[in-house]
């Protein structure tokens, strides 16, 4: 049976977001009137807030326009402060819509250029963090206009795909337009020039974290000019000069971070680095090829300072270390750090760290380097399953990331590794994957069940999966409104149905009604959710109750509806087998006969053997040999052209 797993973020979203006066949730008065007796629009204004501030924003949109009271409770500053985009399709029209709630926005997330040209309609002059991804297709006219609409920016990230048409000219204007920034993090720049790092020290004189990753070229002298930076990361950065690097970066004065991760520093320019910059407690250097080779670092050679290198033996407890860290806070960072004083930039340290180790383990499991092996079953999911327990929520979904997809070793054939998906286990892996799907923040739903869906192709994970309560979890999620958490729910939804004994369980669970409700519901702009709720209901028809609850769902009319209509070679396919194994069960139930009177059925599963996809022809090959055991469907098939269709496919099947 086939099974999906993904090894990267999500595609970018089609989603519309509904907000009041839209036809997404529309203008209906929704004050119950069953119980007449309660005056819901009575409850003290901090209640009402406190409920506002446990829901989506969807929902708080939604349950906003309920009434004139619940509205302008809903208007409250302190509900709007932040806003995540990604999952939605968010034009100029529905920013603007947006706009007479994001009047006190202070942090905005988004995904993809349609979404940036939209973000100057939000009239959120307020603005102070800007984090986007997928910006491929973002241009320098956008960016200069996004930051000269928000003078008050203090963190501007875009990342972590290449910003492939962003130059220098829209960083210098970011220099000019934003002299607050405080950091600056961009992704696959082209070039970053000596001019425009130096227009950033002279204009933006509190910027203390600055990240250019994986960039072709950076002016590395320039940025020796940046002398408020406490936090510097140039990760995956080449042509990097670091003869001149070690030269200039130590008399930064207040540098206490240097991430130099996958470049091709070598062990002299670390040690200089090391031993002369008087400030710098932290170097990261994961991934660097030149000093894997390099066995002339201790841990003790450099008091009070932490050199972090993925390839090298400085060091091996990592993992355990890290994980302690996260449980004891800042005195085991010290005992880490061999300070014998408390240091009042911990805090920031810590926080620059983990997101420093989120990007590169992610960047790492996407490049699946060999060789890596031990590390990631002694110390990478260790490390990955700490940063899940992280206070940053952008972390956070990072680590899940990382965890979807450095288990995977083969996307297409759906292969994962047993040993690491083990080790997420046997470290608590799933407990922890399981209560951030439970949280209300979207973006954190999607990741985390994105991890449990690839996690739980192997049986021991799926077993494990199942007796901690996550069977639940995910069929409550297949009924998202947000896309992206629905999709990646039903994939594990899809995966756990390979399991005999996990089906009733996803019955019982309301899973069946929920995968149903997924096809028609995104059918006109779903791909990737269609085929795996098919999928997922292409398993659950295999048994003989299931297939019965399917059926009462109204599954076979979503199944010929798929097969009828549905385009893509991978939801055909898996609306096939879903239909054949419904059909299979003529002994016992009477879906088989369901299939064949559903109108367009038979004539859908004919055209599909005519596929120009081998796997969509034999799944169609399959159903109607199926429904071809009742004597009305024999007819009907064969009125349909289906002898003809068949003989043909047998022809070409075996060549003959």
């Amino acid at each position: 049976m086939n099974r999906r797993v993904r090894r990267k973020v999500a595609k970018k979203s089609k989603e519309k977001l509904g907000v009041p006066g839209n036809p997404g949730i529309g203008d209906a008065d929704l004050c119950p009137d069953s119980n007449e007796d309660v005056d819901w629009t009575g409850l003290p204004d901090d209640t009402v807030i406190q409920l506002f501030s446990c829901l989506n924003y969807r929902d708080r949109a939604s349950l906003s326009s309920t009434c004139k009271i619940w509205r302008a409770l809903g208007l409250s500053s302190c509900l709007w402060t932040s806003l995540d985009l990604r999952a939605h399709k968010c034009d100029p029209a529905m920013a603007i819509s947006l706009a007479s709630w994001c009047v006190n926005l202070q942090k905005l997330r988004f995904r993809g250029a349609e979404c940036a040209d939209a973000i100057i309609h939000l009239q959120a002059r307020n603005l102070r963090e800007i984090s986007g991804d997928y910006c491929r297709k973002i241009t320098d006219a956008t960016l200069s206009m996004i930051v000269a609409r928000h003078e008050a920016l203090e963190t501007l990230q875009l990342g972590p795909d290449f910003c492939e048409r962003i130059s220098s000219d829209a960083i210098k204007a970011t220099a000019f337009c934003c002299p607050k920034l405080k950091k600056l993090r961009l992704s696959g720049l082209r070039d970053v020039s000596a001019e425009v790092i130096n227009a950033l020290a002279k204009h933006c004189q509190n910027l203390v974290d600055i990240g250019f990753l994986d960039c072709l070229k950076v002016d590395e002298v320039a940025l020796g000019n940046v002398v408020s930076v406490l936090f510097l990361s140039v990760a995956g950065t080449s042509n990097m000069k670091w003869g001149v690097v070690s030269h200039l970066w130590h008399k930064l004065p207040k540098l206490i971070g240097l991430d130099v991760s996958r470049t091709d520093i070598g062990p002299s320019a670390v040690s200089r680095l090391l031993s002369l910059s008087p400030s710098l407690k932290v170097l990261c250097a994961m991934n660097c090829p030149v000093l894997e080779e390099d066995n002339t670092f201790s841990a003790n050679k450099y008091e009070g300072k932490f050199l972090l290198a993925l390839f090298t033996d400085i060091f091996k407890g990592l993992a355990s270390l890290f994980a302690e860290t996260t449980k004891m806070g800042k005195n085991a960072l010290l005992d880490w750090r061999n300070a014998k004083t408390k240091d009042k930039n911990l805090d920031e340290i810590m926080t620059w760290l983990e997101w420093i180790l989120s990007h590169t383990l992610l960047r790492t499991a996407e490049s699946n380097p060999r060789g890596l092996d031990a590390f990631w079953l002694k110390q990478g999911a260790a490390i990955l399953l700490s940063l899940m327990q992280s206070s940053q929520e952008e972390v956070q979904e990072r680590a899940a990331t990382g965890l979807a997809t450095f288990v995977v070793i083969d996307d297409e054939n759906t292969s994962i590794d047993c040993g690491r998906a083990e080790a997420v286990m046997r470290d608590g892996g799933i407990r922890l994957l399981l209560n951030l799907a439970k949280s209300w923040r979207e973006g954190l739903q999607s990741e985390a069940a994105k991890a449990i869906a690839n996690l739980s192709v192997n049986a021991n994970v799926a077993k494990a999966v199942a007796e901690e309560g996550g069977i639940q979890i995910l069929a409550g999620l297949a009924s998202s409104m947000n896309r992206l958490v629905a999709e990646e729910a039903a994939g594990g939804l899809w995966n756990l149905s390979v399991g005999e004994e996990h089906k009733a369980a996803i019955a019982e669970a309301g899973g069946v009604k929920a995968l149903v409700d997924l096809i028609f519901k995104w059918f006109s702009g779903g791909d990737g959710v269609l085929e795996r709720a098919a999928g997922a209901l292409a398993n659950l028809a295999a048994d003989d109750k299931c297939s019965m609850e399917v059926a009462l769902a109204g599954g076979v009319h979503a199944l010929v509806m798929l097969a009828r209509n549905c385009k893509f070679e991978g939801v055909q396919e898996q609306a096939a087998r879903a239909l054949a194994n419904l059909a299979a069960h003529g002994d016992s139930n009477t879906n088989n006969a369901a299939v064949g009177q559903e109108a367009g059925a038979l004539e859908a599963l004919v055209q599909l053997t005519r596929s120009l996809h081998e796997g969509v022809r034999q799944e169609a090959a399959g159903a109607l040999w199926n429904l071809s055991f009742d004597d009305r469907n024999r007819e009907a098939i064969a009125a349909a052209g289906g002898v003809e269709a068949l003989v043909i496919h047998l022809r070409a099947t075996f060549k003959c």
